[in-house]
């Protein structure tokens, strides 16, 4: 069964999904309102203000995209009000989708052609169509049919129906028509059956094979069959395809030409595919033909017209003998980069052309008895494209109305227009010159739709607007207004009206017209401006605005009000970084009036939740207070609280100065360079309100722990300085210097880095550290030491000298270790003896020159590998996986053993295979491990140290033990009595192959702890006292001298005073009634087990 909660959901989507539906069918979204989304045209028209942009169409022109929405921002869901007030707005057709070039097969199975066809409009358009000019009439001729706006063809033919077609769109506002669409037929006929001749020709000659294609529609692609199915001529240099003529080329025929040639024709529009009648290729008998001059058969025209982003392909292919070599050029210019040669060069293909491609190409067949060309002219045309369009307009009756619409093509468009589908022509009022239109004192007749047409011999396109004639009386959106003034100030009393024509206006006051004056103006906008604005201005003034069509008033009620004033203190204030301060702002203001505060900072408002606590309004009625806590440097600045009221607003200002570190230096600039020293210059950054006592210049190199001080010259550096001298650097050191400022108050941030440079290369200064030598091999001297860090080699070329001399000699021996890197010197000489003193030292150099040595030390030579193998080695067998090893040291001497390896291997194998362990230390007894019984083994010993191994000692035999025996103690019988256990068993034989058993091992061990005490036996019997209280585990084992043998099964015994049992039953004759129960209970769980 399904889970009951699937189908609730399945409910409760369903019903969300119907809610939604429902609220979108309630408010649909009217198209013109989506139209009118669009931003207004950039064009300089004055009309623009009233202009809204049309979709624009033509042949050859993709569909644009609606640039971004402006004024308004409409939703699916937008509120039912809208709805109706956008689709109680009339407004002319919009195409949504225009009529596009179609061809259609007339092997379809379906014979009917369908050309859409759809706008928008409000009143909802009509539909008609015209072809080739010529209104289609669907209602009296069956074969068309319209539904919305489609245009569906039945039965379609080529002979009736080919030709172009326009939409045409029409509501009560007008009419718009679409762009030419081409509807073409598709097709191909087939081939004449007459049989064709045979082509008959001399070896080395050329010949052209024609193809005759049949009647097709539209173009077809060309190719042979050779002989028959599926074999194809290849092209190559020799043999050609011309996709223009379909005809085969064969510049100079084989023998191996020879045969049958069909041509195949495939249309790329139905893939239908038909074959000519075949056309025999014969060798005349007569001779070889011999060399001759090319002669171009195939080629481009010498006009070639071209739209521009298209694919040209200019062919060009020449018989001759031998065959010729054909070359492109370009007669003005270089051939286009992008152009490939394909089919042997026959055929230059220049991809996505573009104006700068036009021109003159030749093309050249070649061979060695002469060239021939050919030149034709490529010529480039582009579709006409819009640069500006016309939108629409609303303007009132008798204004004038300027259109004007530019596009560009090659060649260059010329334009023409229609108004509601009719051609347009020049009258009294209307002037139409290169894409301009300009209608004089428009009157309510021009109303409409009207299209401008770009149009060159290659294609049109089209820019649709309405123009709507505006006729209204007076209206205002508000009325009456109420304004309020304060003495002293303008006054501006506006009057903007809604209607068309303009209307008249009148001003008046307290029902007295106004008269104006040098203090009272009527501005060209119709605004009433008060100059310098007093009490005796208040009063009702009223603007009433006439036209033909009516008449309104607006009332305005003037108020003045005493000025507002606002102070704020104090007007300046110094603190420090962390102190805290009030700034405190009081109104005096007519108590008619709300007031309201609004504090800025350096003209911003602020934002005191973005300060992280650091600013508190403390507001009333006349005051607001401005506490800020915790000062910091970024909050000083000019201070300002505005106080505003319905009258007027006003604004007091304060200046805040903190007082802090100062803030970075500016850029450091190393003027000059040493080996140890770096001149610096810099700017002084801002002190902050408190002068720069000192600077400290700091350096970072990659070999120190970050930025460091360094000394300077002058030592301090003071705040009124702009340079100073980093002295005591190492030289050959890559340095970034920066500065830092200290004042008053405290350090500043450091400037930014200077540029890295590097000190100049001097002799190195610090000699190696830690002199030291021994170990190596024999007759080696081995020196090391620590290696002087890079900040204090200097330079480059860095390395060291090694010298030393024997003690009491007088000459010193120096070797150079180019390395810098390098901890070791080595010097081996066959002559001296083994711990021989030395005097060592070690300088160091570099390409400035060679600086110190390090201090003498002795260092003695090494005193080799052990010279004698350890003495007296002897072997004991443990058991019969044990040997224990003894030796003795050799005789005291050069070459003295750090410790000890001991090799065992069987008897029968090779040392190599055998194991080798070593001694810790100096050891000279080893216990060997995890040997095979009864087994002979040979065991040497030799010293090492380390320089190397010294010689083992002589191989020595040892055999280990038999094996223990195998066989565990069997019938194991035991009797208790108390804490007393006696414990036998059967005694065990060992076998040929192990150790003879010289006694027994008894192993006891209380439950739930690891700890065994042990008990030997040389019998097979035993009697155990046991602790009372708990259970005991018990166990034996054979032992002999091979170690221990197999346990036995284990006994477990539980003590407790007054118990008496033996070996399989449990005695409960002395045990009181509770505890005999608890007693047999435990026998019954616990039963014994081996273990």
């Amino acid at each position: 069964m399904g889970s009951p909660w699937k189908p609730l959901l399945l409910l409760s989507v369903i019903s969300g999904l119907a809610d939604f539906a429902r609220a979108v069918a309630g408010r649909p979204v009217s198209y013109a309102a989506v139209l009118r989304m669009k931003a207004d045209s950039s064009s300089s028209s004055s009309l623009n203000s009233r202009m809204r942009l049309r979709s624009n169409h033509g042949v050859g022109s993709s569909s644009q995209d609606w640039p971004p929405f402006s004024r308004h921002r409409y939703s699916a869901l937008s509120s039912q009000e809208d709805y109706r007030s956008e689709e109680s707005e009339e407004f002319g057709p919009v195409f949504i989708q225009e009529p596009d070039d179609a061809i259609f097969s007339l092997d379809s199975d379906d014979k009917k052609v369908i050309m859409n066809c759809e706008a928008r409009g409000n009143p909802v358009p009509t539909y008609s169509w015209l072809i080739n000019g010529t209104v289609v009439d669907a209602e009296a001729d069956f074969r068309y049919s319209l539904i919305d706006g489609n245009l569906i063809i039945h039965n379609a033919s080529e002979a009736i129906d080919y030709g172009r077609y326009q939409c045409r769109a029409e509501n009560s506002i007008g009419t718009i028509q679409s762009r030419d669409a081409l509807l073409q037929f598709a097709y191909l006929g087939a081939f004449s059956g007459r049989a064709r001749g045979a082509v008959s020709v001399r070896e080395g000659q050329g010949v052209v094979l024609m193809c005759a294609p049949p009647p097709h529609s539209p173009e077809i692609i060309y190719s042979w069959v050779f002989n028959e199915l599926p074999s194809f001529v290849a092209e190559d240099s020799r043999r050609f395809i011309s996709q223009e003529t379909g005809n085969l080329y064969i510049s100079k025929v084989q023998p191996s030409d020879v045969g049958s040639y069909v041509c195949q024709v495939k249309n790329t529009v139905t893939n239908a595919r038909v074959l000519s009648p075949p056309t025999p290729l014969t060798l005349k008998t007569d001779g070889v033909m011999g060399e001759y001059e090319p002669k171009i058969e195939a080629h481009f025209p010498q006009t070639v017209l071209a739209a521009k982003g298209v694919t040209v392909r200019l062919e060009c292919f020449a018989l001759g003998n031998p065959v010729p070599t054909i070359t492109w050029r370009k007669m003005s210019g270089n051939i286009p980069k992008k152009a490939r040669l394909r089919k042997s060069q026959a055929v230059l293909e220049i991809p996505n052309i573009q104006l700068e491609d036009s021109g003159s190409y030749e093309c050249k067949a070649e061979n060695t008895r002469g060239g021939t060309a050919f030149r034709g002219h490529l010529q480039v045309y582009t579709l006409p494209q819009w640069i500006s369009m016309i939108n629409d307009t609303q303007l009132d009756s008798g204004e004038q109305l300027h259109w004007e619409c530019r596009a560009t093509g090659k060649p260059r468009p010329t334009y023409r227009w229609l108004r509601n589908g009719e051609p347009l022509n020049s009258q009294s009022r209307v002037e139409m010159v290169n894409g301009e239109l300009i209608i004089h004192r428009l009157q309510q007749a021009d109303s409409g739709m009207y299209q401008c047409i770009a149009e060159n011999k290659y294609g049109a396109i089209y820019s649709s607007a309405e123009l709507k004639i505006l006729a209204s009386a007076p209206a205002f959106s508000t009325n009456p207004v109420r304004l309020i003034a304060t003495v002293g100030k303008d006054v501006s009393l506006e009057c903007r009206p809604r209607a068309s024509p303009k209307p008249r206006i009148s001003w008046r006051k307290n029902d007295r017209k106004v008269q104006p004056s040098r203090r009272i103006m009527l501005l060209r906008n119709n605004t009433l401006r008060i100059i310098n604005s007093s009490r005796s201005d208040e009063g009702s003034y009223a603007c009433r605005a006439e036209n033909q069509f009516g008449s309104a008033e607006l009332t305005t009620v003037l108020l003045v009000k005493e000025p507002m004033r606002v102070e704020l203190s104090p007007i300046r204030v110094e603190v420090t970084v962390g102190e805290s301060v009030v700034l405190s702002c009081k109104v005096t203001h007519d108590p008619s009036l709300d007031v309201s505060f609004l504090w800025l900072l350096n003209n911003q408002p602020l934002n005191t939740q973005r300060e992280g606590g650091h600013f508190e309004y403390i507001q009333t009625s006349s005051t607001a207070d401005l506490m800020i806590r915790s000062i910091l440097l970024k909050h000083a600045g000019k201070y300002g609280c505005r106080a505003q009221t319905s009258a007027d607003s006003v604004l007091a200002e304060a200046e805040l100065l903190v007082r802090g570190p100062p803030g970075p230096p500016g850029v450091v600039i190393v003027e000059e360079i040493t080996d140890t020293t770096a001149t610096l210059s810099w700017s002084h950054g801002v002190d902050n309100h408190s002068p720069i006592t000192t600077y400290n210049v700091q350096a970072r190199s990659p070999v120190s722990l970050g930025w460091q001080t360094v000394k300077t010259d002058p030592e301090p550096v003071t705040g009124n300085m702009e340079s100073a001298m980093a002295v005591e650097l190492n030289p050959w050191v890559e340095y970034e210097f920066r500065v830092v400022a200290t004042n008053g108050i405290g350090t500043g941030d450091p400037s930014a880095p200077s540029r890295a440079v590097r000190t100049k290369e001097a002799v190195p200064s610090v000699a190696p550290a830690n002199v030291r030598g021994g170990n190596g091999r024999r007759h080696e001297l081995v020196i090391s030491w620590e290696p002087v860090s890079e900040e204090f080699q200097n330079g480059e070329g860095f390395g060291y000298i090694v010298a030393f001399r024997a003690n009491g000699t007088r000459g010193w021996k120096e070797k150079m270790v180019t390395s810098a890197d390098s901890t070791t010197y080595k010097y081996r000489d066959e002559t001296f003896p083994p711990l021989t003193p030395f005097e060592v030292r070690v300088g160091v150099y570099n390409n400035k020159g060679d600086g110190p040595f390090s201090e003498v030390v002795t260092v003695f030579s090494a005193e080799g590998e052990p010279r004698e193998p350890p003495s007296e080695v002897q072997a004991f067998a443990i058991s019969s996986s044990e040997i224990k090893v003894m030796w003795k040291p050799p005789n005291p001497g050069p070459g003295r053993p750090q410790g000890y390896e001991v090799s065992s291997w069987k008897d029968m194998e090779q040392e190599e295979m055998g194991k080798k362990k070593r001694t810790m230390g100096n050891e000279t007894t080893m216990q060997l491990t995890g040997l095979d019984g009864n087994t002979q083994y040979l065991i040497s010993v030799k010293g090492f140290n380390s320089v190397g191994q010294g010689p083992a000692s002589s191989p020595i035999k040892i055999s280990t033990k038999k094996n223990a025996p195998s066989l565990p103690p069997g019938n194991l019988m035991w009797i208790q009595e108390g804490n007393n256990v006696s414990l036998s068993w059967d005694p065990v034989k060992a076998r040929d192959n192990e150790s003879e058993v010289i006694g027994y091992k008894v192993l006891l061990r209380q439950e739930g702890r690891g700890h065994s005490q042990v008990m030997k036996t040389p019998n097979s019997a035993v009697v155990l006292t046991l602790p009372e209280g708990g259970t005991y585990i018990i166990e034996v084992r054979a032992v002999s001298e091979g170690g221990e043998g197999a346990a036995s099964t284990q006994v477990r015994v539980l003590t407790s005073s007054g118990v008496r049992a033996k070996s399989g039953q449990l005695s409960v004759k002395n045990l009181p009634p509770g505890l005999a129960w608890t007693a047999l209970l435990l026998s019954l769980m616990v039963p014994f087990f081996p273990l």
